[in-house]
């Protein structure tokens, strides 16, 4: 076990794109566990656009030089409660740092499927995998046959979307991506019937000639001119999905979408977001869709993996700028499989 414990602090608010000098690695010894808690070895972390809005001075925000938090999966290493045992594998929000001390509230444990990898629990299975199956089945209450369009299609909850919506039964799948090979890989590998680039010009132009025919929902992770123009296409009683803004956190002074706000009564249209925290009690349901298409093969988890925590910064960074495919999973060294 490394005897040196890294933590990552936020040194400064940044004023649109972060950059890497709003971070430092912060050394310390390992931290020891007080009665009633337990060290963890961090193995896998999870860096999430949601970080971005944390790192502004808002309620509820990151504390300038303190440790971050976000989802991980670790080994419970040294223990001093029988609540937890060490080797146990758990899941809990202590991220962004190589070890953490917890509590047996502060954790989730696991169930272990056959054939299931860990990282499958800050994807497919993990509030990633949550967000698109709640968006579909409780907000959207997607129906046998509708068509589907979903921004930023490429990332962890834009391919989960995709992936989820063609189980249960959508019609015409269309998403946008950031680049011609994210279009192509959506088609190719996630099961989407179109994919457009969205740098490619006006968005209600290349919307209208991927779904010519209009659509039935669209699943916001972008907002901006995609929302505007998803309104425009929508078909009477369409509804909209709000999932995230991701155009809009790094540039907080960029004009709202401008669109026929009478669509929304002359169409009888709905549009509602939602907090993926509201409905961690759905956590085991998605595990009964999920895993048996898991296992089957029908479903595959779209991650892009990085080595080494101290990448973790890089990853998060690369992720805001849309160089993932998937969910984008930080793996520490020792978890990489062998060559052999």
């Amino acid at each position: 076990m490394n005897e040196i414990a890294l933590t990552v602090h936020q040194t400064a608010r940044p004023h649109g794109f972060p950059a890497a000098e709003h971070f430092t690695f912060v050394e310390s010894q390992l931290p020891d566990p007080a009665a009633g808690s337990a060290l963890v070895e961090n193995l896998y972390w999870s860096v999430d656009p949601y970080h971005r809005e944390l790192m502004d001075d808002v309620p509820g925000g990151f504390a300038l030089d303190a440790p971050l938090e976000g989802r991980t999966i670790g080994r419970i290493v040294a223990s001093r409660t029988p609540r937890l045992a060490e080797g146990e594998i758990v899941f809990h929000r202590q991220g962004w740092r190589t070890h953490a001390v917890v509590t047996p509230e502060e954790i989730r444990r696991l169930p272990r499927f056959d054939g299931v990898p860990l990282t499958a629990y800050l994807s497919i299975l993990g509030g990633t995998g949550l967000t698109a199956y709640v968006g579909l089945t409780r907000i959207a209450r997607l129906r046998e046959g509708e068509d589907l369009f979903v921004s930023a299609a490429a990332g962890g909850v834009g391919t989960a979307t995709g992936r989820f919506a063609r189980l249960l039964g959508a019609g015409r799948l269309v998403g946008s991506a950031g680049s011609a090979a994210k279009a192509d890989h959506l088609t190719r590998e996630v099961g989407y019937d179109a994919a457009f680039n969205y740098h490619d010009g006006p968005a209600a132009e290349l919307l209208g000639k991927a779904a010519p025919d209009g659509i039935d929902l669209f699943v916001d992770n972008v907002g901006g001119e995609q929302l505007a123009a998803a309104v425009g296409a929508l078909r009477e009683f369409g509804r909209v999905v709000r999932i995230g803004t991701i155009s809009q956190y790094n540039t907080p002074d960029a004009p709202p979408p401008r669109f026929n706000y009478a669509d929304i009564v002359e169409k009888s249209l709905r549009m509602e977001g939602f907090l993926v925290s509201n409905y961690r009690d759905l956590q085991d349901e998605l595990y009964q869709f999920a895993v048996p298409h898991l296992q089957s093969g029908r479903l595959a988890p779209d991650e892009t993996v990085v080595d080494g925590f101290e990448h973790i910064v890089d990853a998060f960074l690369r992720m805001l700028s849309g160089q993932n495919t998937g969910k984008i999973i930080v793996r520490d060294r020792a978890q990489v499989p062998s060559a052999h």
